[in-house]
């Protein structure tokens, strides 16, 4: 049997979060890091529950999320990165429904998160709630995860189009979220990955931003500083109706 030869993935990343143009917080929170073996983590999540409980929701999923990640050793096999995601995001929802419980201040807070972790040939997609995973290859963005909305399931189920979900009055009702519940259900994938873009958000961005605009600002020879500004500045300019969070990573082939 031919094995084939596991390659760590090198390259640039960035992340940036901002207000809107209509609400007075930001809710949105988005981190990458790399870890001492060569993996990146990117995240994404998108507070629920008003501006403090939100907030707070949000930051600390991110923050407990790349703290474990961090901490942890090497992944020697392909099923402990998976592990990893699920047994840390369980926590997270412990922590945050515990917290939701307990202390009046962030009662009913809740937020979405959609996680990946590039470990040498293979992406580990995790989700919960309505933010995105994209890959960019050979000039196409595509969807890697799947938003747990009740809008997603009227047109999956057939009731409603694609395009009469971009106005439906409730295309913002989740039917999934981290720590509204003592235990946690969540998208967790893996796929290949053979050093394509990366691009996380939140719904403030693809609500705003048509594809055709996203794919148009990866294809310029910016920075992914640069990148993430355009993004942030598109979609203000489309609107800005949300909070916006984006997390790039483009490997150096």
């Amino acid at each position: 049997m031919k094995l084939r030869a596991r390659k760590i993935y090198k390259g640039t990343f960035a992340y940036l979060t901002d207000v809107g143009k209509v609400r007075l917080t930001n809710e949105d929170q988005a981190k990458v890091v790399a870890n001492a073996y060569g993996d990146i983590l990117l995240v994404v999540c998108d507070g629920l529950g008003g501006h403090n409980q939100g907030a707070y929701a949000s930051k600390l999923a991110v923050d407990l999320l790349t703290e474990s990640f961090l901490a942890h050793h090497k992944f020697f096999l392909p099923f402990q990165a998976k592990a990893f995601l699920l047994r840390s995001i369980e926590k997270i929802n412990k922590a945050i429904y515990q917290e939701a419980t307990t202390n009046p201040h962030y009662k009913d807070m809740a937020t979405t998160i959609v996680a990946c972790l590039i470990h040498t040939n293979h992406l580990y997609i995790a989700n919960i709630g309505d933010s995105r995973c994209y890959i960019f290859r050979n000039g196409h963005l595509y969807a890697l995860t799947d938003d747990q909305s009740y809008v997603n399931y009227l047109v999956k189920s057939g009731r409603i189009s694609k395009e009469e979900s971009k106005n439906h009055p409730r295309k913002n009702v989740l039917t999934n979220a981290l720590g509204i519940y003592p235990s946690t259900s969540l998208e967790l994938k893996r796929t290949p990955y053979a050093g394509e873009t990366i691009l996380l958000c939140s719904d403030g961005f693809y609500n705003q931003v048509r594809k055709e605009e996203t794919v148009a600002i990866l294809e310029t020879d910016d920075s992914v500083n640069a990148k993430c500004e355009s993004f942030i500045s598109i979609a203000n300019a489309n609107g800005g109706s949300d909070n916006i969070a984006v997390a790039l990573f483009e490997a150096k082939l």
